[in-house]
């Protein structure tokens, strides 16, 4: 057996313990490092060049990767320009890690065995709770729901300790396929004109509803069209106009960048009365 394949095959990064378990000897582990095939991060990590950097800082600071470093590693829609800090959990009697480390003291909501890099999935929803203001922790949280199918009605019996995660908690639904929609949804909930997502009309899903005749689709960052893709879109637009709804699209740096200009369009289409059914 490889030492360096076997590492690798198992994300780059592996408790020392778990490659002895796997029945290699001692003594040979000790000879791949003298050798250089692999690496020994800390006095209980084994590592290879493949690591993910985030992975072998968390070693390095003998904790567990948490909050949103884990989400961006678990690959949940994080925010722009949330993220460029390292966090870590650390246990309350460890040795703090380097100032530039985002620590976490809490005890884990959920315990792991010892090689465990990254933290449960319940514990990063609580960091990023606490951490981001609510609205970013809400798009992290949506994402995580529909990302890992968490059903929201099992998220919301999780034992939460904080008032943040337990008010996120109550109000994730795991409806929006990307943080862009959750954003849009968050900021026109506290008007009080009903918003549905997902609602399907015509054949086909639309991103929010609001009423019962206003259609919002929202192009994210990352959309790219094909020219079919394009001419669905467009023979579905001309079609719930037929049926009498109103179709609204928005760009994601239109919701980033222009927030006002979104929140003016749709209020003029409100006061027109176009959610309305008629």
């Amino acid at each position: 057996m490889d030492i360096a394949e076997w590492v690798t095959a198992r994300g780059g990064i592996v408790h020392r313990q778990q490659i002895l378990d796997a029945g290699i000897p001692p003594g040979r582990l000790r000879a791949a490092i003298t050798r250089g095939e692999v690496d020994r991060v800390k006095r209980y990590w084994v590592a290879t060049t493949t690591a993910p950097t985030a992975l072998v800082s968390a070693a390095r600071a003998s904790g567990r990767l948490a909050c949103i470093s884990a989400a961006t590693l678990r690959g949940w829609w994080i925010p722009e320009g949330v993220g460029a800090s390292l966090h870590v959990v650390v246990k309350r009697d460890g040795h703090a890690p380097p100032a530039d480390i985002v620590t976490h003291w809490s005890a884990p909501l959920v315990p792991l065995p010892a090689h465990h890099l990254v933290e449960s999935i319940p514990d990063c929803l609580e960091h990023v709770a606490s951490c981001l203001p609510f609205e970013q922790a809400l798009v992290v949280w949506e994402s995580a729901l529909r990302h890992e199918r968490l059903h929201p009605d099992v998220v919301a019996k999780m034992s939460w300790r904080t008032p943040p995660a337990k008010r996120l908690a109550s109000i994730a639904t795991g409806r929006s396929d990307s943080g862009l929609k959750t954003i849009f949804v968050v900021r026109l909930t506290p008007w009080g004109v009903p918003i549905r997502q997902q609602v399907l009309i015509a054949g086909h899903r639309v991103d929010v509803l609001i009423g019962d005749r206003l259609i919002v689709q929202l192009d994210g960052f990352a959309y790219h069209s094909t020219p079919q893709d394009r001419q669905r879109d467009l023979a579905h637009d001309r079609d719930v106009i037929a049926r009498g709804y109103t179709v609204l699209r928005f760009s994601y740096r239109d919701v980033v960048s222009d927030w006002a200009g979104v929140e003016r369009t749709v209020t003029t289409a409100i006061a027109q009365g176009l959610h309305l059914a008629r």
